[in-house]
Order: C-alpha cells, then structure tokens, then sequence
C-alpha cells in the first residue's frame, strides 16, 4: 500500500478515521512517500491514526512538510509555479521518524536495504526530499537486484539517478495528483518538474537502456492554507507487483 501526502492536521477526524481503518485491506508492505504532518501539532494524531500501519512491515521517506510547518500562502500561485523552500518553524521530525524506526519501518532517506517479502529478497533505495535539496544520490549504489526506489518528490534527475541504480519501481508523491484538474486538460501542475501528464498514476520511464515504472499517488490531503481540490479526489494506492517468469 503506497500512502503519501496525508498533511495532517489535528482536527481532521474523518481523515484520521480512514487511515486507520486501511489496515483492514490486504497488505504485505507499506510504502510511505513523505509529507505525513500538516501542522506543528500533528504528530501525536498521525502515530495514533497510522498505529494500525505501523504494525504492518513499512518503508519510507520524507517531504518537505515533514520537516517545515505549513505557512499562510496563495492557493492560485500553487497552480502557475513551484513552491519554495520553507521559511518556517521547523518541526520535531526526529519524534516522527523515530516512532517509525521504533515500530518497524525502515527509513530510507539516502539510504538502502534489503527486505524479504513473500519469500523474495527485495532491494529498496530512497532518497530525502529533493525539493528541498536533501537528497544526495551518491550514497546509493548501483545494483543488479530487483530494486524498488521511493523519493517523495518525482524530479527527473531523481527519476533518472534511481533507475540508473537499478530500480525497477519507483515511488513518488508530492505532486497531489495536480491537486487542480480540468476536465480533458487533466493536471496543470505536478510541483515539479515532471510533465503534467504524469501527475498521478504510473507510468513508464528508459535512462540510458535501464527503465522502471513510476507510481505517483494523489495523496490523501494538501496544505491547510491552499485547501482546494478540483477534480482530483485524495487517494492511497493498493498496487500488487507480479512477478514475470
């Protein structure tokens, strides 16, 4: 289960609700692109609402919005440019990560491991928030092994330095799916820059011979101050990957 882009905030009850009753769906992994706190409160709700995940095996990486709390902003600029780095107080992500770790799932922010899943040994990869400029590519050697990568925000040169390291799967939020879409147009932003047509959903990317396969969830919410979704419904992701002989 890919889940991403949850933004909490304290008094989302209902979105708490359905987070954890996700538990109840058949998981092997849980795989967690970035940007879970939605403001400066929100980590005790968020480890209470995601206690029932966190019992499941999981990996993860972190978003900017795990790091900086939300600042007052134009929802309309969110359309025509990127954000900018965060300005803001920074927040205890050490609890939240930690609490992680503590629980079971396996912080990949510029790191790699390897899990066993279903009786296949599997290379994961990942690397911190590359809009931000955390992430650093160098730590992650190349690999012949079946590699499943995350990064929370799907830049090409991230896109491109995963797979040339071997991924085959690569996961990604940060985009919101475009957050707005029109109808027939689809997404007008993706945050970054992949192409709008990729904003969510998977899709299939070739670096130099080597391809892999991104999956971009919508994410279940957005900033608290740019509350707005037009035609772009939140989302987690139940993907299950088959093996080819």
């Amino acid at each position: 289960m890919q889940i991403g882009d949850i933004h909490l905030a304290p008094w989302q009850k209902s979105k708490q609700r359905f987070i954890r009753n996700l538990a109840k769906q058949p998981i092997d992994l849980v795989v967690n692109t970035g940007d879970n706190l939605g403001h400066k409160n929100a980590i005790p709700p968020l480890l209470q609402c995601l206690a029932p995940l966190m019992q499941k095996p999981g990996v993860f990486v972190n978003g900017s919005n795990d790091y900086y709390a939300p600042v007052p902003k134009n929802p309309i600029s969110y359309v025509f440019r990127s954000s900018d780095v965060p300005k803001s107080a920074r927040l205890e992500t050490i609890r939240m990560t930690s609490a992680f770790e503590q629980a079971g799932w396996i912080n990949l922010n510029n790191k790699g491991t390897e899990i066993e899943l279903s009786g296949n040994r599997i290379r994961f990869i990942g690397v911190d928030d590359h809009h931000v400029g955390r992430s650093n590519l160098s730590e992650l050697a190349a690999s012949q092994t079946f590699t499943i990568a995350l990064t929370h925000a799907p830049y090409l040169e991230i896109l491109r330095g995963l797979t040339l390291r071997g991924a085959e799967m690569i996961f990604a939020g940060h985009t919101h799916g475009g957050q707005v879409r029109l109808p027939i147009i689809g997404a007008l932003t993706t945050n970054s820059d992949l192409p709008n047509k990729f904003a969510r959903g998977t899709s299939g990317w070739s670096f130099e011979g080597k391809n892999s396969i991104l999956s971009v969830v919508a994410g279940l919410g957005n900033s608290i101050f740019a509350p707005v979704r037009f035609f772009c419904r939140p989302e987690v992701r139940l993907i299950t990957l088959l093996e080819v002989a």
